[in-house]
């Protein structure tokens, strides 16, 4: 901006019509314009920038326009294709790379629980669809979980199992539904445990805690409005009702006698009266779970993939892990992903009835 006195130094004729500025009056001047103001005393030139974007922000666009069409394309594919199935990436494990005969092992890590179930669920429906891999190791690390979860997987297996074998490599703990889900190795699968591997703990069990005489001391008493005697069954506030105990009795056995079917089809050497007696909840080292038949031998993950590759009669292959991980495909893609429970979900979510295979009193202590 300059000024200087206009009748001794500036020449040029005084501005009239809208570039004229008098009193008070003020020109509003748009981006990229430029005017000149003359008044009485002072010229006002003035200049504005012709509006523009960073060059950051324009790649930042332009990525996010990419993204936005690629994930469209994506998604139009899979509409298509009728699958929603994620790829998970493949972990190179032992043997020759790239070999076209392959085996699969699948990390069964941790509570048997959602999302996990649906992530090994995905896991082992990718094993099957790949022509390339010619068997299964299940590499189970687990103390058990959920009664419904464990069956899925279980019934996932031996849809598996009709296309391509399995083996089963116990790790350190592979107890009650970690030992339930390996059973869908079936009758002419091997497991095999570490020397040091805890299993067995076959049977079922229901959470339950009776705070009735803290909520006495404490002046609290629950009376909940319900609709039938049963409604409110497994209550912490009262003592367990002699119907109750009926009710639950029954569920457990349920569960439990589907245990023990479970585990006299895939083992050949036990009937349903031998694995009646080996469920008393027992953990069982592995030299004792050799003894009892339940597994096939000791040995390591590497052991259980060479075992398989030579019943394939693979001259060589190469052993691939899946990642578990899920990586931001999985997430955009809808993978079951809980969101942060407030704490009264998770208190009302703890209230909740759930019969486990769990080689623990304490399911609500995961162990992962």
């Amino acid at each position: 901006m300059t000024s200087h006195d206009q009748s001794s130094q500036d020449p040029r004729p005084e501005a009239s019509g809208p570039n004229r500025a008098a009193g008070s009056a003020v020109r509003v001047v748009g981006p990229g314009q430029n005017a000149e103001f003359v008044t009485d005393r002072v010229v006002v030139r003035v200049e504005t920038a012709a509006p523009g974007r960073s060059p950051l922000l324009q790649r930042m666009l332009v990525s996010l326009l990419i993204t936005s069409l690629i994930l469209n394309a994506f998604f139009l594919l899979q509409a298509g294709t009728g699958t929603s199935d994620v790829v998970y990436p493949e972990h190179h494990v032992s043997g020759e790379r790239g070999a076209r005969n392959r085996i699969a092992i699948i990390n069964f890590e941790g509570t048997i629980s959602p999302p996990f179930t649906e992530r090994w669920i995905r896991q082992i429906r990718q094993a099957a669809a790949d022509d390339s891999i010619r068997g299964v190791l299940l590499a189970v690390d687990s103390p058990g979980g959920l009664v419904a979860d464990s069956h899925q997987i279980y019934r996932e297996l031996q849809k598996l199992r009709e296309k391509k074998p399995i083996f089963a490599a116990m790790k350190r703990l592979a107890a009650s539904g970690g030992y339930y889900i390996s059973m869908g190795v079936g009758p002419e699968g091997k497991i095999y445990a570490e020397p040091t591997t805890w299993t067995g703990s076959i049977g079922v069990i229901v959470p339950r805690y009776n705070a009735t005489e803290l909520s006495a001391n404490i002046g609290v008493k629950v009376e909940s409005l319900k609709t039938g005697p049963l409604k409110d069954t497994l209550s912490p506030f009262r003592d367990m009702t002699a119907p109750e105990h009926a009710v639950w009795d029954a569920i457990l056995k349920d569960a439990f006698d589907r245990f023990v079917t479970v585990i006299a089809d895939n083992r050949g050497e036990l009937d349903d009266t031998a694995v009646r007696e080996l469920a008393t909840g027992q953990i069982y080292t592995a030299s004792q779970a050799l003894e009892h038949h339940l597994v096939d031998q000791i040995g390591y993950v590497e052991d259980a993939v060479q075992a398989l590759a030579d019943q394939l009669q693979l001259s060589s292959h190469e052993a691939v892990e899946y990642r578990s991980a899920p990586g931001l495909l999985e997430e955009i893609l809808g993978a079951e992903q809980p969101s942060p429970a407030t704490l009264t979900e998770q208190i009302m979510d703890a209230a909740v009835p759930r019969a486990m295979y769990y080689a623990s009193w304490n399911p609500w202590v995961p162990i992962r």
